[in-house]
């Protein structure tokens, strides 16, 4: 039997949706967890990073054309849009997470765990970009989740 008491703080009052939410919320970790660390990845010989905000985004933009599409593309939209999910499934599970400002620190936090962690364990490069594409991604599911959550409420 689910505790109802584990959804308390969760917009939906039925548990059945929330359980759902929560388990696609899981398959959604356990995939983003294969594609940020395990699939095709390879130990890098030292530490990358890049802490200049802005800095890659303007390398892909300015530079669109030494990059082929599929690295352009990956590195700029798939940033963003890998990272729309956790817009969504947070709000829909713990209600303070419709809050702009509570989702944004939250990702932020988040992402700046991955990626450190990929840095550190040499799998990825630890990019201040990333951060900044992946919480604007979140911050799209929240604003894509909003408007289903005030019609549901009526």
């Amino acid at each position: 039997m689910i505790d109802v008491r584990l959804y308390r703080k969760a917009f939906s009052k039925h548990t059945g949706f929330n359980v759902a939410v929560t388990l696609l919320a899981a398959l959604y970790a356990l995939i983003m967890l294969n594609l940020l660390f395990l699939r095709d990845r390879y130990m890098m010989d030292g530490y990358a990073y890049n802490f200049v905000p802005f800095d890659t985004i303007q390398r892909y933009v300015v530079h669109r054309d030494h990059f082929n599409f599929d690295t352009w593309f990956k590195n700029l939209f798939g940033n963003l849009v890998l990272f729309i999910p956790i817009g969504m499934f947070l709000p829909l599970l713990n209600t303070r997470f419709r809050s702009s400002l509570m989702l944004i620190a939250v990702t932020v936090i988040l992402i700046g765990i991955i990626e450190t962690a990929q840095m550190l364990l040499r799998v990825g490069s630890f990019d201040i970009d990333d951060i900044i594409l992946n919480t604007a991604g979140a911050w799209i599911g929240l604003l894509l989740t909003r408007p289903f959550m005030r019609r549901e409420k009526r």
